[in-house]
């Protein structure tokens, strides 16, 4: 299998409209970051997207990727979900709904976004989904996909294990029953968003090291990150052995 990181930056990406500090004004692409997604490619070939946010497009241009097979949502917030519509040329072509997997409240959410994609009429050019609620482990197009439930902020988020990686994004605590999905894994990937200051719903860096400590992957790879962490190849240089910055386009194979 192989996981593809379409984008690496938090809801605001990077750069930030307006902003002139030196991560912004970056010339090097690994500092240039779309909004957080991933896209997985199975051992049968069928493609698997986590998270649909507002540079979907673009990322699916870029990557010169075509084809989506079905989509899990880590959680309702528009930088993960918002880009959904965007689904639509691919819906069409393949002649069917495209299947979302997520958390019953977030499958409301969407239906409240995106009424048209759920109207018993529906105008003709409108995105189609079928909408399926999870909550433990199932098998998704012949991969076993495993829910991990953790905090962001005051809500519960999916990350989701794969084979022996799990992809973790906008945590802010994860519990000691969940910690257990985390043990031996070849490649943990891990939300980090800055280097200081306490954030109420995201790691920060001595936050994600102390879990790197804890439960010892083989790899650990941090995304969602903001401008506020510093430029890729300088961090790089700062972290420890077997733990790096994901930049878009990074694939891993797993």
């Amino acid at each position: 299998m192989k996981l593809k990181f379409l984008g690496t930056g938090t809801s605001q990406g990077v750069p930030v409209i307006g902003c002139h500090c030196e991560v912004c004004e970056s010339s090097n692409p690994k500092d240039k970051r779309f909004r957080s997604s991933a896209l997985v490619t199975a051992d049968n070939d069928k493609k698997i997207l986590i998270d649909c946010g507002p540079d979907f497009r673009m990322q699916m241009l870029t990557n010169n990727e075509e084809q989506i097979d079905a989509v899990l949502l880590t959680h309702e917030h528009n930088d993960h979900v918002i880009g959904l519509d965007d689904l639509r040329p691919l819906i069409f072509r393949n002649g069917k709904n495209i299947d979302l997997y997520c958390q019953k409240r977030v499958g409301e959410e969407i239906k409240l976004r995106f009424p048209y994609a759920f109207a018993d009429v529906r105008y003709p050019s409108a995105p189609a989904f079928n909408l399926h609620e999870i909550e433990k482990p199932f098998t998704l197009l012949e991969t076993e996909v495993i829910p991990v439930d953790v905090s962001h902020g005051k809500i519960s988020i999916f990350g989701y294990k794969l084979k022996n990686l799990v992809y973790i994004t906008d945590a802010s605590f994860i519990s000691d029953t969940e910690k257990e999905k985390l043990k031996n894994l070849d490649f943990l990937i891990l939300n980090c968003i800055r280097k200081t200051d306490l954030h109420p719903a995201h790691f920060i860096l001595p936050q994600v090291l102390e879990l790197f400590e804890e439960l010892k992957p083989k790899k650990m790879f941090l995304t969602h990150i903001s401008h506020h962490l510093g430029l890729h190849d300088e961090v790089e240089l700062e972290l420890p052995e077997n733990v790096h910055l994901a930049y878009d386009g990074l694939e891993l194979v797993f």
